[in-house]
Parts: structure tokens; C-alpha cells; sequence
């Protein structure tokens, strides 16, 4: 059983990171789209920790600027069988991008009061996948550090 529960091990971190990666090119390509501006600017414009880009930027702008660096997060991420570096800092931007996004659920109306106890909208149903993101951009940074580490043992030997 281990040869086959480390192939299948191997196979889901596969799936975790070029999901990852996958996830991150699809929201990032899609941030160039009017459609998606206007949706992020919902979200934006209540974000104490956003807003204020919109004194500057225009929602497209600034909808587009977010899509170039969440491609540019999936592009690092997936050069990691090339470089476990370019992985790391792609992982640490991206854990900042999904961290960012879930105080969004502080910041966006949506919560469901009609049950009697806190329950999500649909928005904040929509952003808790986030959590999940967040969870395989740490793992990618900490398989990534780990194999950084282990080069430099490697090339001494």
C-alpha cells in the first residue's frame, strides 16, 4: 500500500498546486473584462484596506492591475519544477492575495440574518473557497522552502 499512497499523495499535490495555479490564471485573465472590474469593484469599494485605490484608479485600471499580478503569481508558482525560488515568491504572494480577499467578509453587507445566528450570503459563501486557497498557496510555499533547502545540501555532496 505505501508505493500506491505515496503515487496518489504525489498526484494530489500535483492537483493542489496546478489547481492553484489554474484558479489564479482563470480570475486573473478574467480581471480584464469589464464584467469582473465591476464585480471586484463591489467588493473593493467597502474594503478599508483597498478603497483608497479608487481616488487614483479607475475600476478598470485597477481591476486590471490586480489581474497582471494574479497572473504573474500563477505563472511563479507553476515554474516550479524549474525553480523552487520563483514557487516560494509566488506562494507568498499569493497567500497575501487570498489573505486579503477573506477580510472581505468583514467589509461586504451579505451576512444572513433571517435564521437567528450569523450565516453567510451568497457572497461570503462565494469568498470562503478563498480559505482553501489560502491553505494550497501555504503548502506551496512550505513544499518550496523545503526544497530550497534541500539544493544547497545536494550540490555539496
Amino acid at each position: 500500500m505505501e508505493p500506491l499512497a505515496r503515487r496518489i499523495e504525489a498526484w494530489g499535490q500535483w492537483i493542489t498546486r496546478y489547481g492553484l495555479v489554474l484558479v489564479l490564471l482563470w480570475i486573473g485573465g478574467m480581471k480584464f473584462t469589464p464584467f469582473e472590474a465591476k464585480a471586484t469593484a463591489f467588493l473593493v469599494a467597502r474594503s478599508p484596506l483597498l478603497s483608497w485605490f479608487y481616488r487614483f484608479l479607475s475600476v478598470q485600471t485597477f481591476s486590471n492591475a490586480l489581474g497582471v499580478l494574479e497572473l504573474v503569481v500563477a505563472l511563479l508558482i507553476a515554474l516550479r519544477p524549474l525553480s523552487a525560488k520563483a514557487s516560494a515568491i509566488g506562494s507568498v504572494l499569493a497567500i497575501g492575495l487570498f489573505l486579503t480577499t477573506l477580510t472581505f467578509l468583514f467589509s461586504t453587507p451579505g451576512w444572513e440574518p433571517t435564521l437567528g445566528f450569523p450565516i453567510l450570503g451568497t457572497l461570503g459563501q462565494f469568498l470562503l473557497k478563498d480559505i482553501i486557497l489560502l491553505g494550497a498557496s501555504v503548502w506551496s510555499l512550505g513544499e518550496s522552502l523545503r526544497q530550497i533547502q534541500v539544493q544547497p545540501q545536494l550540490e555539496r555532496t
